[in-house]
């Protein structure tokens, strides 16, 4: 059986690095998005909401317009009613009769006059609601328009970098596979409890990178070295020398070109 290959120490770190290159880029790309996919969701609520607001509107209207007719309806049938009973009291035999229908004729008169008011006070309403309506499809349109033009703004950017942020995103993944599992669970812990996700740094006029705390000259001797995985004892950062960074910088911008 063939024995495994051991991976030496620079070889983690550059792997690890080449690891942070990527995932940084994937960074950058996603900060360029920057809020906007979250202002498009904002943006398409606010527009469902304000249609929705709208056909509640609408169809209050349209209870408030079958309600009209109802009341048109009682006072035309509140009419026909006075009309039989005037009718009637031409030939009444008694005055209790005739009091009995002039109350009749009265209460239909009274229900006429309520509901004229009724009419009113709905068609007040209608010319309320029909202003909250107006200025509502003008809130939507300017949503709408608003909506669209960050939908733009969102495509174009999604166009221009979504094949590369899905690519970066395997190539992470493919290399994260190819490192001990030990380290990719202290690069991800690190990545996210340290500012701009910056796990691993080069040293940089004698400070990690991202950092003012100078790195004592044993201790850069020691990373320049590659014998061992070192971290800044301020940030947590797995630290690599200037010379290695550099040269993955340039291989990994060479693959990034080929995305």
């Amino acid at each position: 059986m063939a024995k495994k290959k051991e991976v030496s120490v620079e070889e983690r770190l550059r792997a690890l690095y080449d690891l942070q290159l990527i995932d940084s880029r994937i960074d950058e790309i996603r900060n360029v998005r920057g809020e906007l996919p979250l202002e498009v969701r904002d943006l398409e609520d606010e527009v469902a909401g304000l249609n929705t607001r709208l056909e509640k509107l609408e169809s209050s209207l349209e209870t408030i317009n079958n309600d009209i007719s109802s009341k048109k309806n009682l006072i035309e049938e509140a009419k026909a009613l006075i009309k039989k009973y005037s009718e009637q009291q031409k030939n009444v035999r008694n005055n209790r009769e005739y009091n009995s229908i002039t109350k009749e004729i009265e209460f239909q008169e009274l229900e006429i006059q309520l509901a004229e008011k009724h009419i009113k006070e709905f068609k007040a309403q209608i010319e309320q609601k029909k202003e909250v309506i107006s200025q509502t499809k003008d809130r939507l349109k300017e949503r709408e328009t608003h909506l669209k033009h960050k939908k733009g703004e969102l495509d174009a950017i999604l166009a221009e970098t979504e094949k590369e942020e899905q690519a970066l995103i395997k190539k992470s993944e493919d290399y994260k596979t190819s490192i001990e599992e030990r380290l990719v669970a202290a690069y991800t812990r690190i990545r996210t409890n340290v500012k701009n996700g910056l796990a691993v740094v080069p040293i940089e006029r004698g400070a990690s990178g991202g950092s003012f705390f100078t790195i004592p000259p044993q201790v850069q001797m020691e990373i320049a070295s590659r014998k061992k995985i070192i971290t800044d004892e301020h940030s947590g950062r797995i630290l690599v020398d200037e010379a290695l960074a550099e040269e993955q910088k340039e291989k990994m911008e060479k693959l990034f070109a080929k995305l």
